[in-house]
């Protein structure tokens, strides 16, 4: 493994690539050459994403204007109300949302809550984004995703910086208004797949997102995944192997993993020889806590813990649902996992300008590359994969859950 060449993406990637721009495509293209560098045919494939250009946003809270971002995709036009703060998301607070902007204390919404505001009667949202003892008043652009709206209507929302979110609760402001006008339009995303053929027609998906957020270089989330499956890409290549390998370099996850569900559905009639999906999502940082995120059996889990104790390399494993590109392949039927490296907030930010390259480690991607490829490896290399495409219970409900099929319990 060159892991000083893989090393230097990072520095070749360090820009925003946000779903649907100029930058998402040439990180897109870098990807496609950094595969046929390592001798691995790749291909672009494109698909559709809504877009929003937002020409004009601003709040006003009794007369004063306060900075903000709007929300791409939510509409045009101004509607004004009374300041609802709604820290919580029960039926109480809820109910208190007809007719009124209502300030939540989030940087987004699910579709199960935006249906609630709705009925409700919600008129507008505000949400905000960021730290309030941060020196940076910087603001995270965001869009209205279609499948949070469903079939409710769309309201216009917009984000504020937690900073004037908290001046504006704690002087008791009274009136808002949010005034967005945008020109609405279909955009195209890319997704990259390169093949490395085996002697079986069957063959294992491993996935990892390159797009990022509007303020972050997305050094941690997710080009620490990409340069995983380029390093699995340089540690098996040339290597006989039972099943073969299709590396899938999906675009915009962080819309709601948009490349992931559309490489699923342009390909579903393949899904069928798909014997297992490796997801990387956020891996590789100085500190932090490996993880394996399973989508299938139990077994698997226990063979990657395992597996850690025969490497002397401490990984926890448990089944579920991990929210990233895993999740399209394990609602489709396939087999699928997510490994990561967990460093948390405080250690290796992401979705703000502090995920860099300088928060990661070139010995820990190393190592954890080194893991995942002989994870890749023996279940490529085995007679017959034995993963089954059972999915358990347990993992079939979360699933109905994080695609907002099903309420979560509470």
């Amino acid at each position: 493994m060159d892991i000083k060449r893989l090393f230097r993406v990072f520095e070749e990637t360090a820009y925003v690539r946000m779903s649907g721009t100029p930058e998402e495509l040439r990180a897109a293209e870098y990807l496609k050459a950094a595969c046929e560098e390592a001798g691995v045919p790749a291909r672009i494939e494109g698909f559709p994403v809504p877009m929003g250009e937002i020409e004009e946003a601003r709040v006003t809270v009794d007369g004063r204007e306060i900075p903000c971002v709007g929300f791409r995709c939510c509409g045009s036009g101004t509607v004004a109300g009374e300041l609802y703060y709604m820290p919580g998301t029960d039926k109480l607070s809820i109910e208190g949302a007809k007719g009124k902007i209502v300030l939540m204390d989030t940087s987004g919404v699910g579709f199960f809550t935006y249906k609630d505001l709705m009925e409700a009667g919600a008129a507008g949202i505000l949400f905000r984004y960021g730290n309030a003892h941060y020196p940076n008043d910087d603001i995270d652009s965001r869009d209205l995703r279609a499948h949070v709206v469903g079939e409710e209507r769309r309201v216009l929302c917009a984000m504020i910086h937690t900073r004037d979110a908290q001046e504006l609760v704690k002087s008791g402001a009274k009136q808002a208004a949010i005034t967005i006008r945008q020109r609405e339009f279909k955009g195209e995303s890319h997704n990259v797949i390169a093949e490395i053929p085996g002697r079986r027609k069957e063959y294992i998906t491993l996935s990892a997102h390159y797009d990022s957020t509007s303020l972050s270089q997305g050094a941690y989330d997710n080009m620490s995944g990409c340069v995983g499956l380029l390093g699995v890409m340089q540690e098996l290549r040339g290597k006989e192997l039972n099943y073969g390998l299709r590396f899938v370099f999906c675009g915009s996850e962080e819309r709601g993993l948009l490349g992931s569900k559309a490489y699923c559905r342009d390909h579903e009639n393949e899904l069928a020889e798909t014997a297992l999906n490796i997801n990387l999502d956020m891996i590789g940082t100085a500190l932090g806590k490996f993880i394996a995120c399973v989508s299938a059996e139990e077994k698997l889990a226990g063979y990657i813990s395992y597996m850690g104790f025969e490497k002397g390399f401490p990984v926890s494993a448990r089944i579920g649902v991990y929210s990233s590109d895993s999740t399209p392949f394990a609602d489709k039927g396939v087999p699928a996992l997510s490994f990561a490296r967990l460093a948390g907030g405080d250690a290796a930010p992401i979705h703000c300008r502090y995920d860099t390259m300088e928060t990661l480690s070139e010995a820990q991607l190393e190592r954890d590359i080194a893991f995942i490829a002989e994870f890749t490896r023996r279940m490529a290399d085995s007679a017959l994969c034995p993963v089954s495409r059972d999915m358990p219970e347990k993992v079939k409900k979360e699933l109905d859950e994080y695609l907002a099929r099903k309420r979560k319990e509470q």
